[in-house]
């Protein structure tokens, strides 16, 4: 007679932490090409912490790309051809308002706003990638890119990214910022998108 087996009950939250799926997939990097003034400025490469803030990633990652086409406002979901609006040295370069162009507009992939993701990322040094905003949970398109530590800003501003190259594209930037916000010469980001990894 053959032997019976028995059904084995595995622990799968073991073997899901012993996977560590996070660590096989890698977070999404974008780009955006800069212009000062008539000036081509170069590229910035950022990378997404998809695996931290995977909502708040996607939105800016799909708004680099236009893939979401035409939004609710009746404009393009896409950073191409927007500026940076507000540029305060020894601050941050704020952007990301491709519907009316001077920090009042902007619009998520999912709707006009959505909920701030967590606070776990902090404001840790230049090159930190955070999203701005006009109080708790109203995310939309614009962001910001630290060019100091800006500690004051956790817990009230999503960090989801860093400047991984490029970084001196982001201090060619500031340097035609005020202590205001305005700038001197237009800043664009002429184009944009994902990098794709081989």
């Amino acid at each position: 007679m053959p032997k019976k087996r028995k059904p084995v009950v595995r622990n799968w939250s073991t073997v899901y932490k012993d996977f560590n799926w996070e660590n096989k997939m890698s977070n999404p990097k974008v780009f955006f090409d800069i212009l000062i003034g008539k000036m081509k400025a170069g590229r910035v490469v950022m990378e997404l912490f998809a695996d931290v803030t995977p909502k708040t990633a996607e939105n800016f990652r799909a708004l680099c790309t236009g893939e979401k086409g035409i939004g609710r406002s009746g404009k393009p979901l896409h950073y191409k051809g927007s500026g940076f609006h507000r540029i305060i040295p020894n601050f941050m370069c704020q952007g990301g308002d491709f519907t009316k162009g001077n920090g009042t507009g902007g619009e998520s992939i999912y709707g006009l706003k959505f909920e701030d993701e967590n606070f776990k990322l902090k404001h840790t040094g230049p090159g930190i990638l955070s999203m701005a905003n006009a109080g708790p949970n109203t995310n939309g398109s614009q962001f910001f890119i630290c060019t100091e530590k800006t500690q004051w800003l956790d817990g009230k501003h999503v960090v989801f990214g860093k400047v991984v190259d490029g970084y001196s594209v982001v201090k060619e930037m500031e340097k035609v910022g005020s202590d205001g916000g305005t700038t001197r010469e237009r800043v664009v980001i002429e184009d944009c998108g994902q990098i794709t990894e081989n």
